[in-house]
């Protein structure tokens, strides 16, 4: 390969036969960067072949208890960047955090953060979790240095700039790179690596929490809320149920967690109503012809909730699904409008590129080499064991997914009466995880509309999107982002965050 740089797309999962894939065996399909890099219509028809591990999904339960890790107190200055990372500009003027917190103290499961504080009076600034899904790729590399962090990286892989509309400037961000095995998170018992899924993704997470607060003190009291986006439409109600019924077990507040919100960006939700949005999207954003979508929704997606309303062939399935693929042509779905990276083109992409402006189709091969680089290792406290891989942005370790349910449906109904804020925002040119199967999911839920659907207006006086509030969460489109909405509308991404915080 001419650049000996690989990396991985997000969200890799796409809906084969009746159940969303949740493909983990992404790394197995994706190519790299250059030469063996699948376009992005092979890369779809590779995804909808992959098939998960055979098995029983159990539904989702909520564990009661959590092990705590050791003492964490008087550390947190050891994870001080104390002279910021490798090629920032200058005169950044707020403390930036990173380094790894022990999970599983018998196994050494240890997750890796990073941790930027707000730009502006900090201490009265609330503290927002960012998650990237998958499953098994990494927020640090998507979340904190493509969507949403103080920096991103310039075409030379080894300076930064400043991102214009960073969400440090109004909360105090924190990223982690979960599960195990997930970026520069690691584990001294292998075997994690081949028993990952959702419920342990979730119970790290939270005891992940529990010990940075007792590194971080002086945040523990501080409104909390949980940020994401894709696969981490499971991963954040799931942690957000886990943080409720811990809190309820609390004989005191000393381990109370101050969660106020969830915010979820074009997030799965329901296997059978996103598989159904995904194919209607393609279809009547004329990516796909009426007889592949008549063929896909008769043999793929469900019908109804009865056993008799299945799909019944897989074969025929497989076949519709290819042509997805065939017929779409060399597009990216996680944007149907967006250029994508030609494997000639980054090099001349230095001239074009524009930072702050998040258009930039090759910005991931960016980070890659970046994050790759010795002393910004160094810098971030991270590979202290010497990782026998590189830093990717999706696991090339977890080997299988263990668990993980079809719907959460039953999470947010346990979610909606404890008051949370609840936000769902989605790209409308995103085909992953389109604004079709968000509404299909929620009208599944049958919430009662409090506020019907009206534009919301972004800083530019312009309309940003659309919403509509409903009996126990609001559903937000953003005109013109994709799926990850903060890389292509960081202006608008920007607008709805502070909209959120603000309870607006």
């Amino acid at each position: 390969m001419e650049k000996k740089m690989k990396r991985k797309k997000e969200h890799v999962f796409f809906f084969h036969l009746n159940h969303l894939l949740f493909l983990v065996v992404v790394f197995m399909v994706v190519g790299s960067c250059q030469g063996s890099r699948l376009n992005q219509a092979g890369k779809l028809q590779a995804l909808l072949k992959v098939k998960k591990q055979h098995g029983a999904r159990e539904e989702w339960a909520t564990p009661t208890w959590v092990e705590d890790g050791p003492s964490e107190v008087g550390a947190m200055e050891l994870d001080l960047i104390t002279n910021g990372l490798p090629g920032q500009p200058s005169s950044v003027k707020f403390k930036q955090y990173s380094g790894y917190i022990t999970v599983d103290e018998l196994n050494q499961r240890r997750l890796f953060y990073y941790f930027a504080e707000s730009v502006q009076a900090p201490s009265t600034k609330p503290l927002l979790l960012w998650l990237n899904g998958g499953p098994g790729c990494s927020s640090l590399g998507f979340g904190a240095m493509l969507e949403i962090g103080p920096f991103g990286v310039k075409p030379d892989g080894k300076t930064l700039y400043h991102r214009l509309n960073s969400w440090n400037k109004v909360a105090n961000t924190l990223f982690i790179e979960s599960p195990a095995g997930v970026g520069f998170s690691y584990s001294n018992t292998t075997s994690d690596y081949d028993s990952s899924g959702d419920k342990r993704t979730a119970k790290d997470s939270y005891t992940f929490l529990v010990n940075w607060f007792k590194r971080f003190p002086h945040y523990k009291n501080r409104d909390f809320y949980i940020a994401g986006e894709s696969y981490a439409g499971f991963y954040i109600p799931e942690l957000a149920d886990i943080v409720i019924q811990q809190n309820m077990q609390q004989h005191d507040f000393s381990g109370y967690i101050q969660l106020k919100g969830v915010m979820i960006g074009n997030g799965i939700m329901n296997d059978v109503t996103d598989q159904k949005g995904m194919y209607d999207y393609i279809w009547t954003h004329a990516l796909i012809s009426d007889e592949t979508h008549k063929g896909l929704m008769k043999h793929c997606a469900y019908g109804g909730s009865d056993e008799k309303d299945k799909p019944i062939s897989k074969f025929k399935c497989s076949e519709f699904e290819d042509e997805i693929g065939k017929e779409a042509g060399d597009i990216d779905f996680y944007n149907i409008y967006a250029p994508i990276c030609k494997e000639d083109s980054s090099n001349a992409s230095t001239k074009t590129n524009k930072p702050n402006k998040g258009l930039d189709p090759c910005d991931e091969d960016y980070i890659y080499a970046y994050l790759n680089l010795p002393q910004v290792q160094e810098a971030l406290h991270a590979n202290i064991t010497g990782l026998p891989y590189p830093w990717n942005f999706c696991s090339e370790v977890i080997s299988s997914w263990v668990d993980y349910p079809t719907t959460m449906f039953p999470v947010y109904k346990r979610l909606i009466p404890n008051g949370l804020r609840i936000l769902l925002y989605s790209g409308d040119m995103d085909a992953v995880v389109p604004v079709t199967s968000t509404r299909y999911s929620i009208d599944a839920l049958n919430l009662m509309v409090k506020e019907p659907w009206k534009p919301w207006i972004d800083n530019n006086g312009e309309v940003g999107g659309y919403r509509v509030v409903y009996d126990g969460l609001t559903l937000a489109t953003i005109r013109g982002a994709g799926h990850e909405v903060p890389k292509y509308q960081s202006g608008r991404a920007f607008t709805l965050l502070n909209y959120f915080l603000n309870s607006k």
